[in-house]
């Protein structure tokens, strides 16, 4: 297996990123190849500095960035030579050594643009879109999307549950996974048109599991295995969960010390055992579904270890044909999108 990383995206690269992809190199096969997309001289010196010399370790020049504030579009367009853009083209058909799966943790709204531009999407899928995992008490549910697409069509947001409904059975191994749309409330009678519309889209699925609406309080109880929303809200529950996250378990401690600071050393494995679960480092990396190729987008704020896990969570990805599945999915389900579209014409 291929895997080509952004070494220039995020916030701590080429840094932490280049640490996480010498630490992965414990996950890889002898015959893998783990190839580095960025500044040639910058990748050496890093090589150097920790003594690694691996034949799997393989460099993809590109001299130039993409910052985290740049128009995504317009950068993708006009930096051809970026990390983010070469590292998109290693995973197209165009070219000559595919890579089975790109990661970065730059700009997300590039990775997204440079992704749809060179490797397009897959045949059926019209717009891509990020599926999460998030950690519960109950088990792992997937959210998407978490901010590819802020403004989809009812049929966009459709294509989201069928093709998150795939990537939880194949990578989750939930075989019927119970997928729900979020909304302010659980009445049939609240929502936007576009949610209604996407309600009974959903409803009218063959095989689908749906069982409704959802709210923000119902994510972390177990009441659904996908939950379907647009990439704002999506984008806004995530970001969200991780900052309260971080407040609880903070407060957690705090309240520990205040009140009875001898208990830290009793409570102290226990908090960080539960902090892990719910930590985002731990769990590095979101795909990109829809994409003809396998796109992961982690955390702006990655560290090595983040890309460590990102970089195991792309080769199961790619190890349980998610995308060959999705295809599949979505050809079975070909008339119900022609009927789509001539609505949506009309």
């Amino acid at each position: 297996m291929r895997i080509a990383v952004d070494v220039m995206g995020g916030d701590h690269a080429p840094d932490a990123i280049l640490k996480g992809c010498f630490d992965a190199l414990e996950h890889l096969g002898r015959h893998d190849e783990l190839v580095l997309v960025g500044p040639e001289k910058t990748i050496r010196e890093a090589m150097g500095e920790r003594g690694v010399s691996d034949p799997r370790l393989v460099i993809e020049r590109a001299e130039d960035v993409i910052a985290m504030d740049e128009s995504p579009a317009k950068a993708v367009r006009s930096k051809p030579d970026s990390s983010i853009v070469k590292m998109a083209l290693v995973g197209s058909e165009k070219s000559e050594r595919r890579c089975d799966v790109v990661l970065s943790a730059g700009n997300t709204g590039a990775c997204v643009a440079a992704a749809i531009m060179h490797m397009r999407r897959l045949r059926y899928v019209h717009r891509p879109g990020i599926a999460v995992t998030f950690p519960a008490f109950h088990g792992p549910m997937v959210l998407t999307d978490a901010g590819a697409n802020p403004e989809p069509k009812a049929s966009h947001l459709w294509q989201y549950g069928v093709m998150a409904e795939v990537y939880a059975q194949r990578t989750l191994g939930i075989a019927k996974p119970r997928v729900a749309l979020m909304n302010i409330g659980s009445e049939e009678a609240k929502g936007t048109g576009i949610i209604k519309q996407t309600r009974d889209l959903l409803k009218a699925t063959p095989g689908l599991n749906y069982i409704g609406y959802v709210e923000g309080r119902d994510l972390f109880e177990g009441a659904a295995d996908v939950i379907i929303t647009d990439g704002l809200v999506g984008n806004t529950v995530l970001k969200s969960a991780e900052g309260m996250a971080r407040s609880l378990f903070k407060a957690i401690a705090h309240e520990i010390l205040a009140q009875k600071p001898e208990l830290m050393l009793d409570f102290e494995p226990i908090v960080k055992s539960i902090y892990a679960k719910n930590d985002y480092h731990e769990h590095g990396g979101a795909p990109l579904l829809g994409v003809n190729g396998s796109c992961f987008i982690a955390h702006g704020s990655s560290e090595a270890r983040t890309i460590k896990a990102a970089i195991r969570n792309c080769r199961n990805y790619v190890a349980a044909g998610v995308n060959d599945a999705i295809v599949q999915r979505l050809a079975e389900l070909e008339p119900m999108m022609n009927e789509m579209a001539q609505v949506e014409r009309d």
